[in-house]
């Protein structure tokens, strides 16, 4: 009795995955860090995993920096637009960071710039950036070259492809008489699709 019990919770846990799914939350988005939706942290086919270290992303915010104020915002699309839309920091990422470096006084608030809130760097931001001033402009050569690699690959039979499949898995979930074991069973394809293109 305990087996089919946990059998029924996690055959509604995977129901809930397969809907999340469906929904778009894991697929067809274009999300921060994504190029067309798909790759973790990165552009098409990106590996799993983040893309820079934390101290390079550090530095590369502060190199962005140094060319005047920028808010949140307009930085996450300084690193997409430097990356051909390959690569940016998502705002869960990017904010946490914003208040570090401020707590390290490498940046501060921007005077005058209204509501929204814009940081400039500081003269130790300064010194900083110029201390690792070789490993800054690595890491944005990487971004570079990450879009210039975007820029090689057609994502768009992806993209197609990735937004087929969750109009099927919607319609499928979607459909009278669907109960867990069909979303276990949607939730089990996912994973081996997943597995697969990995193993490409």
């Amino acid at each position: 009795m305990r087996g089919c019990h946990n059998r029924g919770r996690n055959s509604a846990r995977f129901a809930a995955m397969a809907a999340a799914y469906a929904a778009g939350s894991g697929f067809g988005q274009r999300g921060h860090g994504r190029r067309g939706g798909f790759g973790d942290e990165g552009g098409p086919g990106g590996r799993r995993g983040k893309r820079f270290a934390g101290e390079e992303l550090r530095l590369m915010v502060l190199a962005l920096l140094e060319s005047g104020p920028q808010h949140g915002y307009q930085l996450i699309r300084s690193f997409a637009e430097k990356s051909n839309e390959a690569y940016s920091p998502s705002p869960g990422v990017l904010y946490p960071l914003l208040t570090l470096l401020q707590d390290m006084d490498l940046i501060e608030e921007a005077p005058g710039e209204g509501r929204t809130r814009s940081f400039e760097l500081t003269e130790a931001g300064k010194a900083e950036l110029e201390a690792n001033r070789e490993r800054a402009d690595g890491a944005l050569a990487r971004l570079a070259a990450m879009g210039e690699q975007a820029g090689r690959t057609d994502a768009a039979p992806v993209r197609r492809a990735m937004m087929n499949l969750r109009t099927a898995a919607i319609q499928r979930l979607t459909r009278e008489g669907v109960d867990n074991e069909t979303a276990f069973a949607i939730a089990a394809l996912l994973d081996e699709a997943a597995q697969k293109i990995e193993r490409l």
